[in-house]
């Protein structure tokens, strides 16, 4: 199994980001996959996680800024990140799992992480 996060970077407050988590080894459809992170000093949190079941989820600290989203066809998870605060500076990281809560950080198979860094 491979989850390859990537995208990650610094931008302003504000701006916008997207990372991508390409997905292999498992079957795609059949399993949740999202995004969590984890700041120096602070626990891994739930960000946003996606299935073909259940749809879209999200914490509430991302609704309205943040959109998940897969493409079936490439395996991939994309998660689009708009109007960015400096709050949401993280290390962000890929997860996978047939049952995947985002307010338990417990995963069959976790990704490497894409560090995101706003600035002020």
């Amino acid at each position: 199994v491979q989850l390859q996060a990537s995208g990650g970077g610094m931008v302003q407050a504000g701006g916008s980001l997207r990372l991508s988590c390409e997905c292999s080894g498992f079957l795609f459809e059949s399993y949740t996959t999202g995004w969590f992170r984890q700041a120096p000093g602070k626990n891994r949190e739930g960000v946003a996680l996606i299935s073909k079941r259940e749809g879209a989820e999200y914490a509430d600290s991302v609704k309205g800024r943040f959109t998940i989203s897969r493409d079936a066809t490439k395996n991939t998870v994309y998660l689009q990140m708009n109007n960015l605060k400096p709050e949401d500076s993280a290390e962000y990281i890929c997860a996978t799992a047939k049952w995947l809560e985002l307010t338990v950080p417990r995963a069959d198979y976790w990704g490497q992480g894409t560090l995101v860094t706003v600035s002020s």
